[in-house]
């Protein structure tokens, strides 16, 4: 199994619409074959603490099969059309890919 983690932190001016938009792009990701489970959010309202990073607007965690799987994942077009889509709306973002 292959996680898949990516950090988002959008630009301060979007409008609630602009964001809206954002997070259903993230849920459209499901969607791509060999995608086991997907889960998208924003922080988690937990006590701080000094090794909690909570820097970000939008957490996307994806479970795939395999490296093969998520090699599919980069390529579909759901997940082009979702960069191409909001690649703009991002600041900066931070990937992890966990092999498990």
């Amino acid at each position: 199994m292959l996680i898949h983690m990516v950090l988002f932190r959008l630009r301060p001016d979007l409008s609630q619409a602009e964001r809206d938009a954002f997070c259903q792009g993230l849920e459209s990701l499901r969607e791509i074959p060999g995608v086991i489970q997907l889960w998208a959010g924003t922080p988690a309202a937990t006590p701080p603490r000094p090794v909690v990073i909570r820097d970000y607007d939008f957490g996307l965690v994806v479970c795939l099969k395999d490296t093969a799987a998520h090699d599919t994942y980069q390529e579909h077009p759901i997940h082009r059309t979702f960069v191409t889509t909001f690649k703009p709306y991002w600041e900066q973002i931070t990937v992890v890919d966990v092999d498990g």
